[in-house]
């Protein structure tokens, strides 16, 4: 039974001193294992621990619109920690995913803009994010031109071949679109 106490105290001494950084790295790996409850813990700890911790906000951002659907929620963590870290490149993609979802088109640009500015996004992703945000809207136009400049950053074959596949389908609905002129002949 002492034994047994000495080994929970020490379990309890040894999570006292993990840091944020430390304790961020066990949700990620929770994450990687499929762990989601203790990942969720983990990052609401993180959190409670150091509220400024923009990627946990960010992991809780993901977890809010991707498993729970509480778009809402997951809006407050994503702005959350951009208001934090405005310079973290990863939390841009998803939240653009998520204004898209609810229809907050002019939002789109604006965080677009932003998110094309932070060094290390990948801007082939934000330009594809814009495409479809104007293919939405039915703008063809914009979202062929948005695929084009997404073609033009993809650095890897299957990111080339995914927006070659948008600018093909945006082609087709442009010609879908051209009215068609009929010529009556006596």
């Amino acid at each position: 039974m002492l034994r047994r106490l000495f080994l929970t105290n020490q379990y309890i001494l040894m999570d006292i001193l993990y840091t944020v950084d430390e304790k961020y790295l066990q949700g990620i790996e929770e994450l990687e294992y499929g762990e989601l409850p203790k990942a969720l813990h983990i990052f609401n700890e993180i959190i409670n621990i150091d509220p400024e911790y923009a990627r946990a906000h960010y992991q809780l951002g993901c977890f809010y619109y991707y498993q729970f659907k509480n778009y809402q929620t997951a809006g407050y963590y994503f702005k959350k920690c951009i208001e934090l870290e405005a310079e973290f490149p990863d939390v841009y993609p998803h939240y653009l995913d998520l204004l898209i979802t609810l229809k907050m088109y002019k939002s789109v640009e604006l965080m677009a803009e932003k998110a094309l500015a932070v060094p290390g996004v990948c801007k082939a992703e934000i330009h594809g994010r814009l495409g479809q945000n104007a293919e939405i809207q039915q703008n063809f136009v914009v979202a062929k031109a948005q695929y084009k400049l997404a073609v033009l950053a993809a650095a890897s074959d299957t990111d080339h071949s995914l927006f070659k596949d948008h600018l093909k389908r945006v082609n087709d609905k442009l010609h879908t679109n051209k009215s068609m002129v009929y010529a009556y002949q006596s």
